[in-house]
Formats: structure tokens, C-alpha cells, sequence
């Protein structure tokens, strides 16, 4: 887990912030939400953990207190569950969408759909192999948030952002530049 994150909000300019979360893979603490009493105190569940667990009290009682989010791996089909993704509208203060391997983008599509069909105004968070390369089509597909590979540099990261000063696609940041570029 990184210290830190690089943060762009829709409206805003990109910073480095930190990481308030951790990531939890579903697989230890024997079933169970980590002990958030040590360290941080807001976990990102599995979608896959959420959707048999969602119901129990000690889940209920963290999403009360804004502690608990969900992400989503590169293979789980977001459209099948919209019935509970609209419910985690109201309940998920930060969701993630795991690339898996750096060449794997199908999480670029879980944040356009994220966005697009559900009108997700929330966090949207790039985790797991996420590199520098990825930022700037991460922004504008709907991602407002990246924690980076261990081996990345932030501040790096940051000058990402200031590459283009042009557009030629619509995104979901904002319209593409109508303007003939200098």
C-alpha cells in the first residue's frame, strides 16, 4: 500500500494527498474486514466479498461511518449488479478498479461505466499496477484518483497531467478543444 496518492478531482488540479485507504483482497483475516482499529481506517473491499457480505452488522456499522468502499476487479461485470452499485451510490464514499497487470485495461472501462451509466460522483480510484503511462487516459475516462505502483514516482506522475495542453476527444473531464492548436 503507498503512502500516498495523486488526487485530480473533476474541477480541480492534480496533487499528491494521502492515502487514507488500504485495499483488502478478501482472503485473510479469516472472511472478515481487517482489524481497522491499527493503522488505517477505511478498507476497500472485493465487489465479489461485498455482494455476500454487504448485510452483515460489522459491514453495516463501517459503511454508517464512511469507512468502507468497494473495488472492483478488471473481470467483474459491473452491468449484471446494477441494482447494488445504485445502492452503493449512497454508501460508497470511494470505489477502486483494479488493473491487475499494467496491460490489462479493462478497468478503464469499469470507470467510463462508473461514470457514464451509473453517474458515479464519488471517488473513483485507480489501483493495483497502475503506472505513470496510464494517468492521463485514466483522467479522462473517469478516474480522479491513482494509487501508483510502489516503483512510481510521484512527482513524475504529476507532470503527467501537464503534457497536453490540446484535446481531440470528448472526455469525462470535459469536451475536446474546438480551437485549431498553435
Amino acid at each position: 500500500m503507498n503512502q500516498q496518492i495523486i488526487y485530480f478531482p473533476k474541477d480541480g488540479k492534480p496533487t499528491v494527498v494521502a492515502n487514507e485507504w488500504q485495499v483488502w483482497d478478501g482472503e485473510r483475516d479469516e472472511g472478515g474486514i481487517p482489524d481497522l482499529e491499527h493503522g488505517l481506517h477505511k478498507v476497500l473491499v472485493p465487489f465479489h466479498w461485498w455482494i455476500t457480505h454487504h448485510k452483515n452488522a460489522d459491514v453495516t456499522n463501517k459503511v454508517s461511518k464512511g469507512e468502507l468502499g468497494v473495488w472492483f476487479a478488471a473481470d467483474d461485470d459491473i452491468l449484471k449488479h446494477a441494482d447494488l452499485i445504485d445502492e452503493g451510490k449512497n454508501l460508497w464514499p470511494v470505489v477502486g478498479a483494479d488493473f491487475p497487470i499494467f496491460r490489462d485495461g479493462r478497468s478503464f472501462s469499469t470507470a467510463a461505466l462508473l461514470r457514464d451509466r451509473f453517474e458515479w460522483h464519488g471517488e473513483v480510484r485507480a489501483i493495483g499496477d497502475v503506472l505513470i503511462d496510464q494517468l492521463l487516459q485514466g483522467a479522462r475516462v473517469g478516474f480522479d484518483a491513482f494509487e501508483l505502483r510502489a516503483d512510481q514516482n510521484l512527482d513524475i506522475g504529476l507532470k503527467q497531467f501537464d503534457l497536453f495542453s490540446v484535446t481531440t476527444q470528448n472526455s469525462w473531464r470535459d469536451a475536446r478543444t474546438t480551437q485549431e492548436a498553435i
